[in-house]
């Protein structure tokens, strides 16, 4: 196993920040996610540590061992690609033979790792087929194979299970995630969906315009976004403009004037609020309750635009004023019709205040 660090990386494309001043660890044996939307730098920064790219400034190391100047092929690192990126002119066994081939191994060798990594990745039977005679999913266990078979100290995975059908793409998150645990091995892995990044990740790097913007678990950055991209980029949710009044360091709890009243939150991490600050109160819509709870909380009232039955819930967005309107994810069996003016209730501890950047 090993441990991955970049330090202050930076690659520009003409005034594009592909990755700007990047600093982070990634741990033995962790599972690592860079997340954020397309064009934001997550595959550049993937690339940089894979070799295929060199950074105008900074350092890439495994372990103490520096890195950044070294070839591809010399910092043994397996990289799946999002198009899998399979020679279509050879079968599974030479798709997942090729990179011990060229490595000059033994052919006893060979054949031992080709048998076991199929096995492991569930293709026993299907050696001989060609890629395109495979499902999807398929595909993307060759590619896996292919990564795993050269025993890599970091595998690189990048948004690999984008091409496949939501149902397939959960259950071969589920798949790779045992995958990972079993073998230990360090794993970056790049996606823009943030459903993905929480089910599978150790920790995450939210990423936007080239910077990372916070690093966390999946329940750190859910719970206490550092600003309003990583809020609102994670999960859903719904925000509320307004102004700090006070603040209350002994409970811990922030309390913010907007068009409709006064509410109170508890501060995101590092949010630093002062009274004066703008903030955004965001809101969680699977926190929302028709019951009025029986801790603090805060209550609104709307009138109900929209709402949709989704199976495992009902969703209802609310029109609470002029400028502003929020999302409810309620038990499905709640009778709420288009029209209807509703009460409604969230716990101060579930309502977050970021402050609003300049």
């Amino acid at each position: 196993m090993v441990e991955v660090r970049l330090e202050n990386v930076t690659k520009l494309y003409g005034r594009v920040r592909a990755a700007y001043k990047i600093s982070l660890e990634v741990k033995h044996g962790e599972l690592f996610t860079l997340l954020g939307p397309s064009g934001c730098g997550k595959t550049t920064t993937l690339r940089i540590i894979a070799g295929f790219e060199i950074p105008d400034e900074g350092r890439v190391y495994f372990d103490e061992e520096d890195v950044t100047d070294l070839p591809p092929y010399k910092r043994e690192t397996g990289m799946v690609f999002q198009n899998y990126a399979l020679w279509p002119h050879m079968t599974v066994w030479e798709n997942v033979a090729y990179g011990l081939k060229i490595r000059r191994l033994p052919k006893s060798e060979v054949r031992r790792r080709v048998r076991e990594v199929l096995e492991l990745v569930k293709l026993e039977g299907l050696e001989s087929r060609y890629p395109h005679q495979l499902s999807g999913g398929q595909q993307q266990r060759v590619a896996l194979a292919r990564a795993l078979v050269i025993e890599p100290k970091v595998l690189l995975l990048d948004e690999p299970l984008s091409n496949l059908d939501a149902k397939l793409r959960v259950e071969m998150r589920e798949e790779l995630k045992k995958l990972q645990k079993r073998l230990g091995i360090t794993t970056i892995y790049v996606t823009h969906d943030q459903e993905e990044a929480m089910a599978l990740s150790d920790r995450i790097a939210v990423m936007n315009q080239g910077e990372i913007l916070q690093v966390g678990t999946p329940r750190e950055v859910y719970e206490r976004p550092r600003n309003v991209f990583v809020a609102t980029f994670i999960g859903r949710s719904s925000t509320i403009e307004g102004e700090v009044k006070a603040v209350d360091p002994r409970r811990g709890e922030v309390e913010v004037v907007w068009e409709g009243g006064v509410l109170r939150g508890v501060p995101s991490t590092d949010a630093g609020l002062k009274p004066g600050d703008k903030a955004y109160c965001v809101l969680r819509p699977e926190e929302f309750r028709l019951e009025k709870p029986k801790e603090p909380h805060n209550e609104f009232e709307g009138v109900a635009e929209w709402l949709a039955f989704v199976g495992s819930r009902l969703e209802v967005r609310v029109r609470i004023s002029e400028g502003n309107t929020v999302l409810l994810s309620l038990d499905p069996d709640g009778e709420v019709a288009i029209g209807q003016r509703i009460s409604f209730y969230i716990p101060v501890s579930d309502t977050i205040v970021v402050k609003r950047e300049s």
